[in-house]
């Protein structure tokens, strides 16, 4: 059966097509990691980033682990969404009036969406623990800063690319102040990006030992025409500590907190040298998808063993194959 991306044509996304030996539902780029070490002067880490289209290139806006050890928030731009030229300079914010913002300096694991024109980045913040941060720009020149959408503890804020019933949603990932071993998915919502409720509970960690300690949102959702696509991360934990894969899901097109379906297999683990070794061992952390309509083509960029950047490609039909094929 063949499903579709309710979207935008892209056409110069990035592709590459699957080989011919390829037996799993997602497949990655030849050439990763795309960014590796030291991508810039002031940072030797450079992964679990975001981007999306702008203009006739990309934009994005990245994690960069400075050197002396504190994440941050750099713009970076491409033509192909493969090569990348990133900004030494942290993203300076304004406050809502025009003045100056204190300049984040703890912040993680950036998300990008664009509703209705206006550029949203969702972001981990330090707010007396981690939270969700929140700003927004029309232009990638001027980013007023927003209020930070939740109390502490809280990770991986993911907008969706539309309102739903004349609302924003956003996914996240309740938690505490350390890595410990919960975390289910809930969804909240909100009359104007500044108070949220309505929180409602999407999926809980399974008995499925790859996604057994937490899980949490990654890309924002992709409309298709089964409803909302899904990619998300799920974490095992081991002897060596944990390993994070990929999985995917679908929710409901009207009320996304009902889960259609869940795939019980992962799409994606570590198995390639950028993934199992780096700073952090055995991680695959989706933070962002391009997709063509026209094709149905989707790139899934992510963040390999927290020291890199990295693409792979599936398509909406073999997603979803693969999910209805793999019910939890």
């Amino acid at each position: 059966m063949t499903y579709e991306i309710i979207g935008k044509s892209l056409a110069h996304m990035p592709w590459q097509s699957k080989p011919a030996n390829c037996m799993e539902p997602v497949w990655r780029f030849d050439g990763n990691p795309v960014i590796g070490r030291n991508p810039i002067q002031c940072s030797s880490r450079v992964f679990n980033s975001a981007l999306l289209p702008f203009n006739d290139g990309f934009i994005g806006v990245f994690r960069a682990d400075h050197k002396d050890g504190m994440p941050n928030l750099h713009l970076g731009r491409s033509l192909d969404g493969i090569r990348w030229e990133l900004e030494e300079n942290i993203i300076h914010f304004t406050n809502e009036n025009g003045t100056d913002a204190p300049p984040i300096t703890y912040g993680y694991d950036p998300r990008l969406v664009e509703i209705e024109g206006v550029y949203y980045i969702t972001w981990c913040n330090d707010f007396h623990g981690p939270t969700i941060g929140l700003a927004r720009t029309s232009d990638f020149k001027t980013f007023v800063l927003m209020e930070n959408a939740f109390l502490p503890f809280n990770r991986n804020g993911v907008l969706f690319p539309r309102k739903i019933n004349g609302r924003y949603m956003m996914l996240s990932r309740p938690s505490d102040n350390q890595h410990t071993r919960f975390g289910d998915i809930f969804l909240s919502e909100s009359p104007d990006m500044v108070y949220w409720g309505k929180h409602r509970h999407v999926m809980s960690r399974s008995d499925n030992w790859w996604k057994a300690t937490k899980i949490g949102a990654g890309p924002a959702p992709v409309e298709t025409s089964e409803g909302w696509l899904l990619i998300y991360h799920g974490v095992c934990d081991t002897c060596n500590g944990f390993v994070y894969s990929m999985g995917a899901a679908l929710l409901d097109i009207d009320e996304p907190h009902k889960v259609i379906a869940d795939a019980a297999d992962y799409i994606l683990t570590p198995e390639m040298p950028y993934e199992e070794t780096g700073f952090v061992p055995n991680v695959c952390f989706p933070c962002a998808s391009v997709q063509d309509a026209d094709t149905g083509r989707i790139a899934v960029f992510y963040g390999a063993a927290d020291s890199y950047c990295a693409i792979a490609f599936t398509t909406v039909t073999e997603l979803i194959d693969f999910i209805k094929a793999h019910p939890l």
